[in-house]
């Protein structure tokens, strides 16, 4: 318990806890039972938003878990088309976040990021393999240093409506890194190279920046 009060709070989510905590002061003073109500709702968004520290393997090759939360289902499929990276089906992970899960999203693999692209779209429930097709989403393309083509995309949910997303294109990064969230509940899937077999099983819980997605030396 100690160590959850103690995490830190990503600075994105300050201005939300100031304004939930502004809203509750007015409850409180206008009547004393929504004012508690309004701690709780600002005591969970500060929940929502911490952003706690991670130890990232660093073996080589290495693909690791981008968010946190559940393993849905595993599918080969093409990763979306505005990447470009042609229409041959590969393995796709997809891990949905419930808005307890630590919402922070991290880069899957050491290598460099060739194309990011932005898409408008619908706000089905995550959870919901048409999600990946339908919903909202921020997806990217990168290379590892041993040259796999992977791809990561940020998916919004039933009640998330804004994606963060920190990277640009040419950047070099390191797996663990972040670079992201979903606010609030979402997921993302992420496309390994075609023949990799996944080192996860569906209704695993993953954890971003530590648990392994894959193994492409192996």
């Amino acid at each position: 318990m100690k160590k959850a009060l103690c995490v830190s709070i990503n600075r994105a989510g300050w201005p939300f806890i100031s304004l939930f905590g502004f809203i509750s002061a007015g409850f409180w003073y206008l009547y004393q039972p929504l004012g508690l109500v309004g701690v709780v709702l600002t005591l969970w968004c500060a929940y929502f938003f911490r952003d706690p520290e991670r130890v990232t393997p660093e073996e080589s090759g290495l693909v690791i878990s981008p968010a946190d939360g559940i393993v849905l289902p595993l599918v080969e499929t093409p990763p979306p088309l505005e990447l470009g990276m042609g229409n041959e089906s590969r393995p796709r992970v997809s891990i949905f976040m419930n808005m307890f899960n630590v919402h922070m999203n991290r880069i899957p693999s050491h290598g460099g990021i060739k194309k990011i692209s932005y898409r408008p779209g619908r706000f089905f429930n995550a959870s919901l393999d048409k999600a990946s097709e339908h919903n909202e989403r921020m997806s990217v393309f990168m290379k590892s240093d041993g040259g796999a083509e992977i791809a990561f995309v940020q998916i919004a949910g039933l009640v998330a409506r804004r994606i963060k997303c920190s990277l640009v294109e040419g950047q070099q990064v390191r797996a663990g890194e972040r670079f992201g969230l979903i606010r609030f509940g979402s997921r993302v899937d992420i496309y390994l190279p075609i023949g990799t077999k996944p080192k996860v099983l569906p209704g695993q819980i993953a954890v971003a920046g530590e648990t392994v997605i894959a193994d492409l030396g192996k």
